[in-house]
């Protein structure tokens, strides 16, 4: 337990491997969007006390290595993060005219896995998926 965190009564350590993807799974998503993304993240995980340990925004989804303290349910911090990005993405980038509550640029669900004690192996498979995505596109083109 040489990485646990502390709360006034509590130490913690738990760390989540976090998957989900644009609506419809918009490919051109990220030729903008990949680094404003990536920082708004970071800063929306801090709302929640919560800290992004690893990262990687993909042509259609995103992979994250989450620390959230135990006080926080997953679906919240999951939650509170694409809400507010989908909002952030629509007042900036979308029609200005539109109500920015009601649009969805995320789809409704996500993946969720707990990493216990397997998290070099979690946050080597998070490293490797672009590279790997471009080994099926080769692969892909080839055939």
């Amino acid at each position: 337990m040489d990485q646990a965190e502390s709360l006034n009564h509590s130490k913690w350590e738990c760390k989540y491997h976090v998957v989900f993807i644009p609506k419809g799974r918009r490919k051109a998503l990220y030729v903008q969007l990949r680094r404003v993304l990536g920082e708004m993240f970071k800063r929306l995980a801090q709302h929640k006390e919560s800290q992004i340990v690893e990262g990687h925004l993909l042509p259609d989804h995103v992979h994250m290595l989450i620390s959230i303290p135990p006080k926080y349910a997953v679906s919240q911090v999951v939650g509170y993060n694409k809400g507010k990005s989908a909002i952030h993405l629509a007042r900036i980038y979308g029609e200005q005219r539109r109500n920015f509550t009601g649009q969805s640029f995320w789809a409704r669900g996500y993946f969720v896995s707990t990493v216990g004690r397997d998290e070099a192996v979690i946050r080597n498979y998070i490293r490797q998926q672009e590279a790997e995505e471009r080994r099926l596109d080769q692969l892909r083109l080839q055939f």
